[in-house]
């Protein structure tokens, strides 16, 4: 009995060190954010511990009159903060949302076009050799879009001529993705979303990273540009709970109710559509201005770092319209590397391959780049000023060893910006510190 009391302290130690060190930190990681505390008591709340399989008024379990109305309330709120026809609010996570994509528009041996990992593509849209969610999983046949690595972009012109001509070659392409993972810039989804239904592809947006900024008119919005589906993340840039979502056009609504149950999942997390549904609500309210200052900041700590003499990606064309940075950081080694020494400074980023790094060698442990995303640091109070004081503090940490001295800065920046803003009430982002 002593050894699994100490075995319960030690876990419950070690969350309450892991809150200390973030509390301490620059949590720059652009897939990450921080809940409001509404958020966080539904989340451990007794929908955690429920089931509900299959859609609201159809469950498979009793017990569910109250979880049926949050479940609806959050569909509701989803359809409105996005303007779609249909909205499911099920899939557990935003890879789980693609693969149901996936399954309502094709089959085993299909077709889809979306963009290669070092481009900015994500895993979840990967070839089976590289143990992508579509190859692997769903067996899909996966080709690129063309890219322009100047513009940071999807070439528009080259592109449609792919598409014709992999429909010249009998190819069967079920679906053209757009998104990714590394966007700093929208795509030319109007562009290509005609050619994409001319040979008979579905117009599809991966939203993960950037649901926010759409959500908040910051982007572009895929929805009105040609896409007939948009599945994305709950958290990163709309700053909910970790989850998936998908919406769309009203046709495809029922297809997609299979696809996320029984297709994909089974219980799909009460809590979390609880959690979500709060989150809608809080960016019903908050979203513009929460996303307007994810933009702007971004743009400042680029714009501070180009100064400063680092290799941001996309100096020739803007750095970034969205809340991400690239930075090439092949002066200083690989991005493991950096990765690795900004780490042990409480600097926190993430390595990232940029167009060109397997051409010269390079692979996902030692890529070129690192990804610098600001939603976290904006929900937590940062502005314009701070961004460029973090450039700053970036700038010296990679041309340094100084640790003590770059942990003593983030530190002091830190204290003031330890509290959730752009929520209904203020509240603090670590509990157990």
């Amino acid at each position: 009995m002593a050894k699994e009391a100490a075995d319960f302290r030690r876990i419950q130690s070690l969350v309450r060190q892991h809150e200390r060190w973030l509390s301490e930190s620059l949590p720059l990681i652009a897939s990450e954010n921080v809940t409001s505390k509404a958020v966080r008591e539904v989340l451990t709340s007794d929908l955690g511990h429920r089931y509900a399989e299959g859609w609201p008024g159809e469950r498979v379990y009793a017990g569910c009159k109250y979880i049926d109305k949050i479940e609806l309330e959050a569909i509701a709120l989803a359809k409105r903060l996005f303007r779609a026809e249909f909205a499911d609010v099920r899939p557990i996570s935003g890879a789980c949302a693609n693969l149901a994509v996936y399954s309502v528009l094709s089959d085993p041996g299909d077709t889809m076009m979306a963009l290669a990992i070092p481009n900015g593509g994500h895993i979840s849209a990967g070839k089976k050799e590289f143990s992508g969610t579509a190859g692997l999983v769903h067996g899909l046949d996966i080709e690129y879009f063309v890219f322009d690595k100047q513009s940071m972009n999807i070439d528009v012109d080259e592109t449609k001529k792919k598409l014709r001509k992999l429909k010249a070659d009998g190819r069967k392409l079920k679906i053209v993705m757009f998104g990714g993972s590394l966007l700093l810039f929208p795509q030319p989804v109007t562009e290509i979303s005609s050619v994409a239904e001319e040979i008979g592809a579905v117009p599809c947006y991966d939203a993960a990273h950037v649901a926010g900024l759409i959500a908040g008119g910051q982007f572009q919005d895929p929805l009105r540009e040609g896409a007939h589906i948009m599945n994305f993340s709950t958290h990163k840039t709309l700053f909910g709970p970790q989850g998936g979502t998908i919406v769309s056009r009203a046709q495809y609504g029922e297809g997609i109710k299979k696809a996320v149950f029984p297709g994909t999942s089974s219980n799909h997390h009460l809590h979390n559509v609880a959690a979500k549904a709060l989150t809608f609500a809080e960016f019903l309210k908050y979203g513009k201005p929460y996303a307007k200052a994810v933009t702007v900041n971004a743009l400042a700590l680029a714009e501070r770092l180009s100064d400063l003499g680092e290799n941001v990606v996309g100096a020739n064309v803007g750095f970034t319209k969205s809340h991400t940075v690239a930075l090439d950081v092949t002066k200083y080694g690989d991005g493991g590397t950096v990765e690795e020494k900004l780490e042990d400074m409480n600097i926190i980023v993430n390595r990232q391959l940029l167009p060109g790094d397997l051409q010269a060698g390079r692979h996902y442990t030692n890529p070129g780049g690192i990804r610098l995303g600001v939603p976290e640091l904006t929900r937590l109070g940062m502005k314009k000023g701070e961004m460029q004081e973090v450039a700053e503090i970036l700038h010296f940490a990679l041309n340094t060893d100084r640790v003590t001295e770059v942990k003593r800065r983030v530190g002091k920046l830190r204290k003031s910006h330890l509290k959730v803003q752009y929520s209904f009430e203020e509240s603090p982002a670590f509990f157990y510190r």
